[in-house]
């Protein structure tokens, strides 16, 4: 850990100048409480980079909780002590018929016991507006860097991870919620705040209250996507391997904010693409495709706000993997390790191996703050689709 300036400490060794700045204008947000965090797989985000978590007095700002609210992990350990790649190869195939990637719904609503609680989705605007397509959207894998891995563990065991969050129900809501705030912080002479995309919501206020439960609820139906995700595999290994049985399962989140105590008062932790990290708390800290994941513990270092990373974190944009990357390369790092994959396009190289941080370094920069239970590497890789959104795409002649 390194001290970069009087309330700033990072774990990151090779924190990119527009993260720097935007952690800056952290260190000096009317409400923070003590440190700006830095995990060590912090990059460049919307005001605040992902991999930082912060304190704020009686303030919560939706940009410093993330756009895909909810957004985290679930993993499973099975009984199944060896798989061939043959097996890999039928499950990831059949995952990639059963769960929908992408901008793909299902086309019926499906049934969750979340949607029976009509009086949590009616009582504020924005899940009330999305209720009905999020039934749909539940289940569902999604876009970017969300993917599901078949794994196979350092404890002789085969296990599968899923990265998924609350869909477009979580963006729906930081979007409208981070509209709300700059207008609060435009009205009470705060214009540099919005400006620096870091606007808040006073605690106590309307529009405070139900940002707060409409990010609950986005929590839940997070929480709830992953488990119905993890449903269809279950059932899909157990198609493959009929004596097999789940034994562990795991299902955290690392894009939220909730109340807690630290620097001996009350204060709101934000943790953007960071887990929780408490003592003897289990996490998951996934790798980039074609490198390891880790399940951990946490050590409760106060000086994280008892955090660390929620991955490998990036080490080059989207769209500069996709530009500067070979594929073939890309293709030969996952082939030479017998992984299932289909990154079989250019358009697919902002998921690519080297557009991420060396997960090992991550981990060795957090040895402070989680100690390694399962070392996880790769068989199969199932990633969420980076198709054209329907409106990107040209209208056939």
């Amino acid at each position: 850990m390194q001290q970069l300036a009087e309330n700033i400490l990072s774990w990151c060794k090779n924190l990119e100048p527009a993260a720097m700045q935007q952690v800056q204008n952290l260190s000096k947000h009317p409400c923070l409480v003590g440190n700006v965090c830095l995990m060590p797989d912090a990059h460049c985000g919307y005001g605040m980079p992902i991999g930082g978590v912060v304190a704020l007095d009686n303030a919560i700002s939706p940009n410093m909780v993330g756009v895909d609210i909810g957004c985290g992990m679930l993993a499973v350990q099975t009984s199944l002590t060896d798989i061939t790649r043959d097996k890999v190869q039928a499950i990831v195939d059949k995952i990639y018929e059963r769960v929908p990637v992408g901008f793909t719904h299902h086309k019926e609503p499906q049934e969750n016991l979340l949607f029976q609680d009509l009086t949590r989705w009616n009582k504020t605007e924005v899940c009330k507006r999305e209720f009905f397509s999020a039934q749909k959207q539940i289940g569902t894998l999604g876009g970017g860097n969300h993917f599901i891995e078949i794994q196979r563990g350092s404890d002789g065991h085969i296990w599968f991870m899923i990265h998924s969050g609350s869909r477009n129900l979580g963006k729906q809501v930081a979007d409208y919620y981070n509209q709300k705030a700059v207008k609060l912080c435009t009205m009470f002479k705060q214009e540099e705040i919005a400006k620096q995309d870091l606007a808040f919501l006073p605690i106590g206020t309307r529009e405070a209250g139900d940002y707060i439960n409409e990010m609950k609820l986005c929590l839940d139906f997070a929480f709830e996507n992953r488990k119905m995700i993890a449903a269809a595999i279950k059932k899909v290994f157990a198609e493959e391997f009929p004596q097999a049985e789940f034994v562990q399962e795991i299902n955290i989140h690392h894009n939220y904010a909730a109340a807690e105590e630290h620097y001996n008062r009350k204060v709101w932790v934000h943790r953007k693409g960071a887990t929780l990290a408490r003592e003897n708390t289990t996490g998951i800290i996934p790798g980039s495709q074609g490198t390891s994941s880790y399940i951990v513990q946490g050590l409760g270092n106060e000086s994280s706000l008892q955090s660390c990373s929620h991955g490998a974190g990036r080490c080059m944009s989207r769209s500069r993997a996709m530009k500067d990357l070979d594929l073939a390369h890309e293709q030969e790092i996952l082939n030479s390790q017998g992984i299932v994959h289909r990154m079989n396009e250019q358009a697919l190289l902002d998921e690519a191996p080297s557009a991420y941080k060396n997960i090992d370094e991550v981990m060795e920069n957090q040895k402070d703050l989680v100690k390694i239970l399962v070392k996880l590497t790769p068989l199969g890789v199932v990633k969420a689709s980076n198709e054209p959104k329907p409106w990107q795409k040209k209208a056939k002649k």
